[in-house]
């Protein structure tokens, strides 16, 4: 075999290893309008769990947009003051605490006992309009951008329902928030 197509195949078999560096899966231009979209809007920075690697901090592409990972307890957040320090995050970016209490990043994947797997298109469509989980249940909590969300149209928010519904589910059970008089 060539040396070029063992590259080319090789690089191909990377791509399809790690979710986060591929393109969208298949030729579906709304899975591919998603995927640009989940990438230009930061999804991962929080979404994704980051591990320390040799060049610092990297996506935990194992773990794509799967969330704070139920396996990693948090000791109680530092206390915050007055001052300009107002919220903190873990080395993960996917648990933050302010004011709002303890906040965790959600499990974005199709796992049906513990991601999106048993939401509709309008569940996800009404979490974005309204702020609330499902649309209808508590506030989605900081550092979430539904007010940026929010701007997108239906088609856009459509691309991204559709690309999130692509991806590999991950069975990753998010804790619950923890509300500021109980946060520890």
């Amino acid at each position: 075999m060539k040396p070029s197509i063992r590259i080319a195949l090789a690089l191909a078999g990377l791509a399809a290893a790690c979710p986060v560096l591929a393109g969208a899966p298949g030729d579906d231009p709304a899975v591919a309008r998603g995927a640009y979209l989940v990438r230009a809007g930061g999804c991962n920075d929080c979404h994704t769990p980051l591990t320390m690697g040799p060049n610092g901090p990297a996506p935990d592409t194992t773990r794509l947009l799967s969330g704070h990972p139920s396996t990693l307890e948090v000791p109680p957040p530092p206390k915050l003051g007055d001052g300009p320090w107002q919220f903190v995050a873990t080395g993960t970016m996917t648990a933050w605490a302010g004011p709002w209490g303890v906040s965790f990043t959600a499990n974005l994947t199709p796992d049906p006992d513990t991601g999106l797997g048993r939401w509709t298109e309008q569940d996800f469509v009404a979490m974005v309009r309204t702020g609330r989980h499902m649309g209808r249940g508590r506030p989605v909590l900081p550092p979430m951008p539904v007010t940026s969300l929010a701007a997108l149209d239906d088609g856009d928010l459509h691309a991204i329902w559709t690309y999130l519904r692509s991806i590999p589910p991950i069975a990753n059970r998010v804790p619950e928030p923890i509300p500021p008089a109980e946060a520890p």
